[in-house]
């Protein structure tokens, strides 16, 4: 297949530009998402999906708290986008000097940014090289007005060495995702335990 021809559609699949916090054992991280979609149609009964990768620390806080948080970024919050998504918090304490409380999860809810969701893992499915967790919204809220930060927007206002950055960090992991996606573990999600 030539992936060109269905690159425009797979575009249209991602999301707004999110911040997805979460905390583990004291650790508290935030990366940037492109992949979240909503999972329930019972307006009350909220739920959502996120793709994690592997390689990524938020994958080991949130595998192990089993809990995240989803903060959309305004369209004015460019700069989050280099600070969470270019460095890993493994390297970096991410969320120093930002505004955030800890939500019912206890994942870090950015005081600052369009609206949040604060879910909780309910089940999750191995993709290889990330992991789709399903979630129930456990609380969120409309913070600023307008509208939330969409990808296709923000790379082009981001700078030029931004958009370098970003492909050759997506390069690389599309390097790695393309030995880890066969090995898909079909394992049924296991939740914390109580005692994590």
């Amino acid at each position: 297949m030539e992936y060109e021809r269905i690159a425009p559609l797979m575009g249209n699949l991602w999301s707004p530009i999110c911040a997805v916090t979460s905390r583990w054992r004291e650790k508290a991280n935030a990366q940037i998402a492109v992949a979240i979609a909503g999972a329930s149609i019972v307006p009350s009964m909220p739920r959502v999906l996120v793709q994690i990768y592997k390689t990524n620390y938020s994958h080991d806080l949130i595998q192990g708290s089993g809990a995240f948080a989803l903060n959309f970024l305004r369209k004015d919050q460019l700069d989050l986008i280099k600070d969470f998504g270019m460095v890993s918090g493994r390297d970096k304490e991410k969320l120093a000097g930002v505004p955030y409380k800890n939500g019912p999860s206890g994942s870090p809810i950015l005081e600052e940014c369009w609206g949040y969701l604060d879910c909780r893992v309910v089940n999750a499915m191995d993709g290889g090289d990330m992991t789709c967790f399903l979630a129930d919204v456990l609380e969120g809220e409309t913070v600023a007005p307008g509208e939330p930060l969409w990808w296709r927007d923000a790379r082009r206002e981001i700078p030029d060495q931004w958009n370098q950055d970003w492909d050759r960090k997506i390069q690389g992991e599309i390097e790695i995702s393309i030995q880890r996606m066969p090995n898909i573990q079909f394992e049924p999600w296991k939740p914390r335990s109580s005692s994590s």
